[in-house]
């Protein structure tokens, strides 16, 4: 009986391991598209290549590779959470400073309200709308990756906010360093709008490096201090879906991801001066390389005919949210003075 029960793990192990090799060969790809193409990025291509090559390529259709797209999809997508908080230094909120705690938080209060408020009145599904409100509020693509381990949508719902997210990303680097400077924002306030209202990183940077003066370096501080939000967001999250689904005593586990735990861990780590500076651009190629896998998982597991159901609504709405969180950091930041 031992052995049964240890050659069990083993076998669902090895039988994953062919449909977890395609996801890691379109995230290869996918890697050196993003960096011919970085204003896309390695995700969006992962997700993309996925379903073009899952719709082109009948055998990558197949349930025996089923599996091992699954284990990518969940399984290296909390992984990469976790790897990723080794390049979140906890310091680095204490060095932008409360006074821009105002704006980050009204620009989530807006993203995460209007998401439910206009997804409500669009039809949009509850799964996506909430994808799309924490990328829009929160950092993109990771704040979905993080979303999705914990609400387990439908891969539908995933590439929707996906498709969403990196829409508007392009909308915001070609649009916002032209229209910081029609406004006249200094190189600090553009720094800080782009980090409030800019979802992914990778975005944030092409927008506020385009800018000029020292609107990259702030950008990026306030970018990543604003991620810190995934983390009362999925616990939230998370305690809301063991309420629906009935489970009385919700045990700390399910309220508490283990992934999330992990996640705050090696920031802590990384705060604490552990994890040595020359590491950080490994660990963040590392932790970009298992989102991209993840979501080349999400997409080979895709069909068009799904995707078709959604409509033009879920864009729709994020394009709204994108307008909105846009201009509420601009007025959060002529209210407050900064």
């Amino acid at each position: 009986m031992a052995r049964t029960a240890v050659a069990a793990p083993q076998t669902q192990i090895v039988n994953r391991l062919p449909g977890l090799a395609v996801p890691l060969l379109v995230a290869a790809v996918a890697t050196g598209l993003g960096l011919l193409v970085p204003v896309i990025g390695g995700p969006v291509f992962a997700i993309i290549l996925g379903v073009l090559a899952a719709t082109v390529v009948k055998p990558l259709r197949s349930t025996r590779l089923a599996p091992g797209y699954a284990m990518a999809s969940k399984g290296v997508l909390q992984l990469s959470i976790v790897v990723l908080g080794t390049g979140l230094s906890l310091q680095q909120v204490v060095h932008v400073g409360v006074s821009s705690l105002p704006v980050m938080l009204g620009t989530l209060a807006v993203a995460l309200g209007g998401a439910w408020l206009l997804g409500k009145w669009l039809k949009v599904g509850t799964d996506t709308k909430t994808l799309i409100g924490v990328g829009t509020g929160i950092c993109g693509a990771s704040a979905i990756a993080a979303t999705t381990a914990v609400i387990k949508p439908k891969d539908t719902a995933v590439a929707y906010a996906i498709g969403t997210i990196f829409t508007f990303n392009i909308a915001a680097v070609l649009l916002f360093p032209p229209l910081g400077h029609l406004l006249g924002l200094s190189p600090h306030a553009f720094g800080l709008w782009a980090g409030t209202a800019v979802n992914d990183t990778s975005s944030v940077v092409a927008a506020a490096y385009a800018y000029g003066g020292d609107a990259g370096p702030y950008a990026i501080v306030v970018k990543l201090t604003r991620s810190l939000m995934i983390i009362p967001i999925v616990i939230t999250l998370a305690w809301l879906k063991a309420r629906k689904d009935d489970e009385v005593h919700l045990p700390w586990h399910r309220i508490v991801p283990a992934f999330l735990i992990g996640f705050v861990l090696a920031a802590a780590v990384d705060t604490a001066g552990l994890i040595p500076d020359s590491w950080h651009p490994t660990l963040s190629t590392i932790g970009t390389f298992l989102i991209t896998t993840a979501l080349a998982g999400i997409g080979l597991s895709l069909r068009f005919a799904d995707m078709r159901k959604a409509g033009a609504r879920p864009l729709l709405l994020g394009g709204i949210l994108w307008i909105a969180v846009a201009a509420s950091s601009l007025g959060l930041q002529a209210l407050t003075g900064l």
